[in-house]
């Protein structure tokens, strides 16, 4: 049974609508709803601004409205913690989504009574050389400056050498993230309950240029080479900080660092044939 729900917002589209359903839905049974105080403070609502940590603390449903990238954000947000999270579509279709705010108020009932399952989401977790840590769902991704020179970085798996990319970029990818950078760096796409990632050169500017896949129990290290320019570390697709030749980023995986609401209406395969436009040989029809 759902007791308290948190919010979390996309910073621009308009959730009104969806935030009413919300509201007036806990409202019925008697639970609050939490939001960000820079978030529901933009919104004329009844939602009770906190604070992040009280907002992951307090909240036993997060329910994230907007798109993919306000999916990964409550995913870090709630990070290591057991709170499913509810996607609920303003844009695009995107991956993570489970479905439009039409639907909204029969799948809090579902969650409430207990009508769905969840999705583990793996993240990976990187640490820098100074000991600072970072945690994606998608990727994290050592991007070259322009002008500043390719990307040059040693990968290595436990220690042992492995091969050395000079690219545009590096990408640690989850198997969430398969579909996002990775993909368009050409690397495969990986079913989310695969517990793995992906490492792949954006642009290679060697004759190796393939995807490395690795266990979920395997830690991968990138050294940044002396002939490398600066790197850009992203995060998400957020700057996250900044890399020099000789610094090192040592990355792992963590399993079920978050859980996704599924309500059975849609699959993985669904959606990654709809947004990636996947057809088949025109010579096999």
């Amino acid at each position: 049974m759902v007791s308290t729900v948190g919010l979390v917002l996309h910073p621009e589209r308009d959730s009104k609508e969806a935030i009413d359903t919300i509201v007036e839905w806990a409202r019925n049974r008697g639970c609050p709803v939490l939001g960000l105080p820079d978030e529901v403070g933009r919104i004329d609502c009844s939602a009770v601004a906190v604070d992040d940590q009280t907002l992951v603390r307090q909240a036993d449903l997060l329910v994230s409205l907007g798109g993919d990238g306000t999916m990964l954000r409550t995913m870090r947000l709630i990070a290591g913690r057991p709170t499913p999270v509810l996607g609920v579509n303003l844009g695009r279709l995107g991956f993570l989504a489970e479905i439009d705010v039409a639907d909204l108020a029969p799948a809090l009932s579902a969650i409430d009574e207990h009508r769905y399952t969840v999705e583990p989401r793996m993240a990976v977790r990187a640490t820098t050389h100074d000991g600072r840590t970072v945690t994606a769902f998608n990727d994290i991704a050592l991007v070259r400056i322009p002008g500043d020179g390719l990307a040059a970085v040693a990968v290595s798996v436990y220690g042992e050498p492995f091969v050395r990319y000079a690219a545009d970029a590096v990408i640690v990818s989850t198997a969430t993230g398969s579909t996002a950078y990775s993909f368009s760096a050409g690397g495969p796409i990986v079913s989310p309950t695969v517990e793995g990632f992906i490492v792949v050169p954006a642009a290679a500017h060697t004759a190796f240029n393939r995807a490395l896949v690795l266990s979920a129990d395997e830690e991968v290290t990138l050294d940044v080479l002396p002939t490398s320019g600066q790197l850009a570390m992203e995060v998400d697709g957020a700057i996250g900080g900044h890399l020099c030749p000789g610094d090192r980023l040592t990355v792992t995986a963590l399993r079920a660092a978050a859980r996704v609401v599924r309500l059975g209406t849609t699959t993985f395969y669904e959606r990654a044939r709809r947004k990636l436009r996947v057809n088949g040989s025109a010579e096999v029809d």
